[in-house]
């Protein structure tokens, strides 16, 4: 049987979060902010203004985000806020 072919194993349903793919607008909303700041926030500034870019899957013309990475994202700055103050 080929790597490609092997079966996954299963997760305890628990420990696996279920995959939210959100649009531009739709993770605005649920972080409160406007759709613009979600946009800036995509882009990589090569550590000028934005080191770590928000996660994002770019489908053609359209921006798409999967809320797990987006957590971990805010997990991510977070840390960065401790540890700068």
């Amino acid at each position: 049987m080929s790597k490609e072919h092997l079966p996954i194993p299963a997760l305890p349903p628990s420990t696996v979060a279920p995959i939210e793919i959100l649009t531009p607008q739709q993770l605005a909303d649920r972080l409160q902010v406007k759709p613009s700041w979600v946009y800036e926030q995509t882009r990589n500034r090569s550590g000028v203004r934005n080191p770590d870019p928000l996660p994002h899957i770019k489908m053609g013309l359209y921006l798409r985000f999967d809320w797990r990475d987006v957590l971990a994202w805010l997990e991510r700055q977070k840390r960065r806020e401790r540890k700068a103050a």
